[in-house]
């Protein structure tokens, strides 16, 4: 199966929650946010960010606007006022998740 990086479908921004963060993935077209919608699930989010540990994944679609939202429950190390990382706000995410191998859209998912 041919991959792409997710940059190639879609944008993304991301911030903080606390010790959680929100990471926001925008389609750049209405195909590639069906084809996201199918390959871009909790549990691909999660095996992403595994090294930062996160207790749960919860994605929400907003269709409206071809994103799909994620929260990434306990990641930020106790969050942007008690962490001692560098990326304590989770801002660094959104960067991130652009480099994520997903499966290619086929001729047909490009319109």
């Amino acid at each position: 199966m041919r991959t792409v990086p997710l940059r190639q479908l879609a944008h993304a921004r991301s911030g903080d929650k606390g010790n959680h963060a929100n990471v926001v993935v925008v389609a750049w077209n209405a195909s590639a946010y069906e084809h996201l919608r199918s390959h871009l699930t909790e549990q691909r989010v999660a095996e992403f960010f595994r090294a930062l540990g996160p207790s749960r994944v919860k994605r929400f679609e907003v269709p409206r606007v071809w994103a799909l939202n994620f929260v990434l429950y306990d990641v930020l190390d106790g969050g942007a006022s008690r962490s001692l990382r560098v990326d304590s706000q989770g801002k660094l995410l959104g960067e991130a998740i652009l480099e994520l191998l997903v499966p290619a859209p086929s001729q047909s998912d490009q319109r």
